[in-house]
């Protein structure tokens, strides 16, 4: 029954009424600025599906200026932040699905020692974004939750919480740990990897033997730790973050390989993703003017998220993220987890999510062009042509998926003369690792894929689209709503069904 009304939850659309009560809501403009943060709201429901792309989805433009629809007397929103790579943003939500509004921003620089200071700069983008929700608004909140990067970790101390250490970022390895996490864990395994959150963990333990804190310290996600700062319970996590720390969701516990070992005793309390955990801090609650019975429930990844925004909700539908990273998620029937290619799968109800995160993507693009460029290079691209040249682009060393290879090398040459024919090149090499990827999760017995919804920023580039729906000679389509932040506001929906 449970699995049935979540499900219920994922494919949320509609009905004719439903859009027509939202049309009808009076809209109310307000203009001003806040920190390159945009607003927009979708006074005409955001979902209808008799009107063309473009109007689907909900508009942004650069201007810093926020709007906001009249809400009903009584009605209940629910909100979600999205933590990415380069930025953050939040959406707000009815029961319905429709967007009230959204908001973005991005991550300041915080420099400690020469390095950037991660920590407070997602605190400060945090209370920003929550300061920058419309004030109407805010009092209307029922729910909150936050998604992540996957892998990217931070210790604290579990009386202060201070952190310990400096995060550890979603894409950065410790091999100095990988051949212990590999002498404990089962072959093959998700934490087998150099990136994996236990690895993160491990060196931090290994390299801190005459450590005070280690018995007081706990382990969270960065999506943890940013719940936490509005909950205040520490050491909670969900179980699609913990994934890469070792835990089991099928079993919904810690495997005894894992208990068994010193540093169990820093792992975090698991719940599963949407489950109420606290309600928000009463400081939180007075200063911002949220209502005092708002709950803040348990979160997950941005990948997860970006699946959950897309609504694919049927095995072999599946949903690749173009961010800074290329995510793939596929539904599948069958659990795969193969740490030798960088594969797992993230429990969603009594289904699995399964794919893996490469690290090629929009970062290397932005090192190479402007958005300008990529926007005028793109329009001479001839999608139907293919390129000759073989590139494997990464920002740097390193790869997770759907190669496993902390020393690999990026491979961006030789560069022709021609910037058109470097972009196409550089895109359609990005396509063969999406398409590599997918051939390699049917190979390792997954469901098979039948069509592909894209996220996030490179899912507007239409030329792109087009490419890969000749390398992957598969249906692809923009997702309806592309962003992680509707996903998680999904979360903070279902957790107070």
């Amino acid at each position: 029954m449970a699995a049935s009304i979540h499900h219920s939850i994922w494919s949320l659309q509609p009905s004719s009424t439903q859009r027509s009560r939202c049309s009808s809501k009076k809209l109310i403009l307000t203009t001003g600025c806040w920190n390159n943060i945009v607003f927009k709201s979708n006074s005409k429901g955001g979902m209808q599906s008799k009107r063309n792309k473009s109007e689907m989805r909900p508009k942004r433009n650069n201007c810093k200026e926020n709007s906001s629809t009249d809400v009903e007397i009584g009605e209940r929103l629910y909100l979600g932040m999205d933590f990415g790579t380069s930025g953050a943003r939040y959406a707000i939500i009815d029961k319905e699905g429709i967007i009230h509004s959204e908001g973005k921003k991005d991550y300041p620089l915080f420099l400690s020692d020469g390095s950037v200071d991660w920590v407070q700069s997602w605190k400060t983008t945090l209370f920003s974004l929550l300061e920058a929700i419309p004030i109407t608004m805010r009092s209307l909140i029922t729910s909150i939750s936050i998604d992540g990067t996957s892998a990217t970790t931070l210790i604290l101390d579990r009386e202060t919480g201070e952190a310990l250490a400096r995060p550890l970022l979603y894409n950065e390895s410790c091999p100095d740990a990988l051949p212990i996490v590999k002498s404990i864990a089962p072959s093959n395994h998700t934490v087998c990897s150099g990136s994996s959150t236990l690895c993160k963990l491990l060196s931090w333990w290994t390299s801190n033997p005459n450590h005070s804190n280690k018995q007081s310290a706990v382990l969270m996600h960065q999506a943890d730790w940013l719940l936490w700062l509005l909950h205040g319970k520490i050491g909670v996590s969900d179980y699609n973050n913990a994934l890469k720390v070792g835990y089991d969701p099928e079993l919904e516990s810690y495997p005894p390989w894992l208990k068994s070992q010193p540093y169990s005793c820093v792992l975090p309390t698991v719940q599963a993703p949407g489950t109420v955990i606290d309600t928000l801090k009463e400081e939180i609650t007075t200063k911002l003017g949220f209502p005092k019975d708002c709950v803040v429930c348990t979160g997950t990844t941005d990948s997860i998220a970006a699946f959950l925004a897309a609504r694919a909700t049927q095995p072999g539908k599946a949903v690749t993220s173009l961010g800074s990273t290329l995510a793939i998620k596929l539904m599948s029937t069958t659990r795969i987890d193969d740490a030798r290619f960088g594969v797992y799968s993230h429990r969603l109800d009594d289904k699995w999510l399964v794919g893996g995160a490469s690290n090629t993507g929009g970062a290397v693009l932005r090192q190479l062009f402007s958005d300008e460029q990529l926007k005028e290079l793109s329009k001479q691209i001839d999608p139907m042509e293919a390129s000759s040249l073989d590139y494997y682009p990464l920002p740097t060393q390193g790869e997770r998926f759907p190669i496993a290879d902390p020393k690999m090398k990026p491979r961006l040459s030789p560069r022709p003369e021609s910037d058109v024919a470097y972009l196409h090149g550089i895109l359609e090499s990005i396509a063969r690792i999406e398409a590599k990827g997918y051939a390699l999760l049917k190979d390792l017995g997954a469901t098979e894929v039948e069509q592909v919804f894209t996220a996030g920023g490179g899912s507007k580039n239409d030329k792109w689209t087009r490419i890969r729906e000749r390398v992957l000679g598969l249906p692809v389509s923009q997702a309806l709503h592309t962003e992680a932040a509707y996903g998680a506001a999904l979360l903070a929906l279902r957790a107070t069904l």
